[in-house]
């Protein structure tokens, strides 16, 4: 019998390896050789013990190889790159069946490996469905690729703020997924303003293409903004970071018919002052954003397949499956990106 490795979160800070049977797909399925999967906040939070989710076969942010399909696929091949979305939704519920399955009432309910429950993408081997193996070009950097599933998280974010040629647009917080905004911004012709505290970021910032630079512990970001924008506000501000006071920031510095966007979840969920009479008279939208459609997955893989968007300062390194733990702990540091996992 054929086996391939699983890596389990089995309890805080431990990692277990499980051999599991390398089986052929059936019908609907692909067999996938894992090249590569990043380690996400998710996984991280189920590591440290913030969530308690165990066993759980971690990683969602994966690319890979077909190396068997069921002969009920038609979309790949053997041998094709593919991204793979292991956040899944039901496909019944009424938000699915809506066109929002990013709003899924079951969604995350992954039993990709046998061994244990969750997306299953730190591993050698994935048996998916085919509705969930996206094809990227011959030559795509797999490690880029993997990065998939959060550019699509930005792609859902930037569609929400509604961004239009020449508008003013605030990214606040320039960890990975500031960054993915910012890129995405400036395609969508808008002029970046990049706010953070650490002036290392700020530099990501500037190679991500942002306009103008703000080190919010310096300067009254709010007062910096409305400076630059005619005393107006910014037409689109997205606040990144999980901090509530920052959420509030971002509300104050939206201009009239402007568009506030929480991409974050916030720990603590501190809630935050809102003058009604302001939303009222400015038509100020406020909303928040949380994981990609399936049109936003496909737009992601093509953004990278293209190189429309470069992730290559984004990845801080490449590491072996088999030194997972330091992986992780390299992973949760704050000045790290994103770590990429690979099996070989």
């Amino acid at each position: 019998m054929e086996t391939f490795k699983v890596a389990v979160l089995e309890e805080e800070r431990k990692i277990g390896y499980h051999e599991v049977e390398k089986k052929q797909p059936k019908d609907k399925q692909v067999l996938i050789k894992v090249d590569s999967c990043a380690i996400c906040t998710l996984e991280q939070r189920v590591y440290l013990g913030v969530m308690n989710r165990y066993p759980f076969a971690g990683g969602h942010e994966a690319a890979g190889v077909v190396e068997a399909v069921g002969k009920k696929v038609a979309g790949v091949k053997p041998g094709d790159k593919v991204a793979v979305r292991l956040l899944n939704s039901c496909g019944e519920c009424y938000y699915c069946r809506n066109g929002h399955e990013n709003q899924c009432v079951k969604s995350f309910i992954a039993e990709t490996q046998e061994c244990a429950m969750g997306p299953g993408g730190l591993s050698e081997y994935m048996m998916v469905s085919a509705d969930d193996v996206y094809k990227v070009a011959d030559d795509a950097d797999l490690s880029h690729i993997s990065i998939t599933e959060p550019l699509a998280c930005c792609v859902h974010s930037i569609e929400n703020g509604k961004i239009e040629l020449g508008n003013d647009v605030v990214v606040i917080g320039i960890g990975i997924m500031g960054a993915l905004h910012i890129q995405l911004a400036k395609l969508k012709g808008a002029r970046v303003i990049a706010c953070e505290l650490d002036e290392k970021r700020l530099e990501v910032a500037k190679k991500m293409g942002a306009d103008i630079l703000i080190n919010s512990g310096k300067v009254d970001a709010v007062e910096e903004v409305k400076k630059l924008t005619d005393g107006r506000g910014a037409d689109a501000v997205f606040c990144t970071v999980p901090v509530a006071a920052l959420a509030d920031q971002a509300v104050q510095m939206t201009g009239k018919l402007g568009r506030t966007v929480f991409y974050t979840s916030f720990h603590p969920d501190k809630p935050i002052e809102i003058s009604p009479n302001k939303v009222h008279s400015s038509e100020q939208i406020i909303t928040g954003t949380v994981n990609p459609s399936k049109k936003d997955f496909l737009a992601a893989t093509r953004l990278l397949s293209a190189k429309i968007v470069d992730v290559s300062e984004l990845i801080s390194d490449r590491m072996s499956l088999d030194d997972l733990e330091a992986a992780f702990e390299k992973a949760i540091l704050p000045d790290t990106y994103r770590i990429v996992v690979q099996p070989e």
